[in-house]
């Protein structure tokens, strides 16, 4: 998918071994200027600046704690999870 877009990824991390939760997770979401998370067939658009950590945080780490996967920091966005129709209008090369 990322191919045919032009995506270039420059950075991945294996979520399995590398855990992101807490105040790192923190630390990704809220240097963005927007955070799209999707959950199945909705997804919603959240900003840092306004919207409350905890229920940032909520939305954004899984039932271990660490950040959802995928997660993908395309300039300052940050997309959380997957949803096709979230990633036709936000993932784009």
């Amino acid at each position: 998918m990322f191919d045919e877009k032009g995506i270039e990824i420059k950075e991945t991390v294996e979520a399995r071994k590398e855990k992101i939760e807490g105040d790192d997770a923190w630390a990704i979401l809220s240097g963005a200027r927007e955070i799209v998370v999707g959950r199945g067939k909705k997804f919603q658009v959240l900003d840092p600046a306004t919207d409350d950590r905890d229920e940032i945080l909520r939305l954004c780490l899984g039932r271990t704690g660490n950040l959802r996967a995928p997660t993908l920091k395309i300039g300052d966005r940050v997309v959380v999870g997957f949803n096709e129709a979230m990633y036709e209008q936000y993932v784009q090369g």
